[in-house]
């Protein structure tokens, strides 16, 4: 502990030295006993500024910090504290491991700010009990109850000192979106998830506060978590709205309604979210990356994407199909993509834990027996880890699947799996008699149109 007091006395020495120039940097200082982990991560809320600390054996850190005003979000081990940083902060942490939440405590410099988050978040996590408790409360006992928790953290900014004017505009709007954000919440589904009322509307008046929100702007959005929540919901109904009227696949619905966000800074992130894992999903995904590329202008989302689009390229309709070589057969021995050279071959990629994947399999098994001896072979690929290898060799057995069973060598890290840039399950691909890609990402069993597919090309 000396060493902790030291250094902190030695920080605000330094600081002191520094007065008479600008000060572009916050020390962060901590003692944190019983944590096994060798380093603690600082994150800034924007996601501009991620750093991993270095921890000395008896669990002492220290570090300056050059990323600018705003609140952080420190990970230590398996928990995690709010910290405001400021140019000129010294923060002086100290906890202990075993009852984190309990022990923790901040001091120095410019401390006050972090310490006004610290019981707030303790104020907020007293509401957020197991059985949700608060969200079965009737819609006045519930805006009363959040209201109450508002104007106590309102009081408190203004009467704390040593809080920065700038901070305390910022929260001011934040305690307001969160409280928006927790009607929205019990309104659109809370309320009749914890209470248990399946036909809950929320009255005429009950969101009336939300009226004349705006939804775009940027500071707010990296500032408060809830207002990125509410952002979050707004365009989603707009995509729900939109499914109900077309019939495109989610993946364009979605960055089509993203597109058009009237915020560029707000556009860039919240269709760069969606892109980075939907573009994977989206069967036509060159009309998906034309929508995003012309809507983005973050360079470094738009190279991200665009090597997403050229892996996808690189196993789209025409080309030569990724091989495996010696995936273990579940009636013995081994076999290869080129094995099969000479048929077409609809591969399933599965695993016996993923629900979606046993749904498919009665219509797998029933297009199966539909197309015995016709010039088409089904695979199926499971994707288990080693670990449930017995229980994917049973299930084959229990459920009595048909078609060639096979198992990848390393789960999703298998080379096949990766070169079809397969990121969830089931997936289905059908290849040509050459070994020829005619899609990656073919319709489901349960889906008519794969025997549509099958019958174009005279199966």
């Amino acid at each position: 502990m000396k060493k902790t007091v030291f250094s902190f006395g030695l920080a605000l020495s330094l600081i002191a030295c520094s007065k008479n120039a600008p000060v572009d940097y916050a020390l962060v200082i901590g003692k944190i006993d019983n944590l096994e982990a060798k380093e603690v991560t600082l994150v800034k809320s924007d996601q501009s500024f991620e750093k991993e600390i270095t921890m000395e054996s008896n669990g002492i850190f220290t570090d300056t910090i050059k990323a600018g005003s705003g609140l952080y979000e420190l990970v230590v081990g398996k928990n995690r504290t709010n910290i405001y940083l400021d140019n000129g902060n010294v923060i002086n942490l100290t906890a202990d491991a075993k009852d984190f939440n309990s022990t923790i405590e901040f001091a120095g410099k410019g401390y006050e700010a972090t310490n006004y988050i610290l019981f707030k978040n303790k104020k907020e996590a007293a509401l957020n009990t197991k059985d949700r408790a608060v969200y079965k409360l009737e819609e006045p006992e519930f805006k009363a109850k959040f209201k109450e928790v508002k104007d106590e953290l309102n009081a408190r900014l203004d009467t704390t000192k040593g809080i920065s004017s700038a901070f305390k505009t910022l929260e001011k709007r934040n305690l307001n979106y969160e409280y928006l954000n927790e009607l929205e919440r019990y309104a659109y589904g809370y309320h009749r998830q914890w209470a248990r009322k399946r036909g809950y509307k929320p009255s005429e008046s009950f969101l009336a506060e939300l009226e004349g929100v705006d939804l775009d702007n940027d500071v707010d959005f990296y500032a408060s978590s809830a207002y990125q929540e509410m952002v979050n919901r707004y365009y989603s109904k707009k995509i729900n709205v939109l499914h109900r009227a077309d019939s495109l696949e989610y993946g364009l619905r979605a960055i089509t309604i993203y597109s058009i966000i009237p915020n560029q800074i707000i556009k860039n992130d919240l269709i760069f979210r969606k892109a980075e894992y939907d573009l994977y999903q989206t069967v036509d995904f060159e009309e998906f990356h034309k929508i995003f590329m012309s809507a983005s202008t973050n360079e470094e989302n738009n190279a991200v994407i665009t090597k997403i689009y050229n892996d996808l390229m690189r196993v789209n309709k025409g080309q030569p199909s990724p091989k495996f070589i010696d995936y273990e057969k579940h009636s013995g021995g081994t076999l290869s993509l080129d094995d099969l050279k000479g048929k077409y071959i609809f591969i399933d990629v599965w695993a016996t834990w993923c629900g979606p994947c046993i749904k498919e399999l009665p219509d797998l098994q029933r297009i199966e027996k539909e197309y015995h001896g016709k010039n088409i072979s089904f695979l199926s690929i499971s994707v288990d880890d080693a670990k449930d290898h017995d229980k994917w060799k049973e299930m084959v057995v229990d459920k009595k699947l048909g078609g060639i069973q096979l198992m990848a060598d390393k789960s999703f890290k298998s080379q096949f799996v990766l070169d079809y840039n397969i990121k969830s399950i089931p997936r289905f691909i059908l290849i040509d008699p050459n070994g020829v890609i005619i899609s990656p990402n073919a319709p489901k069993p349960s889906d008519p149109e794969l025997l549509n597919l099958f019958k174009s090309l005279n199966i």
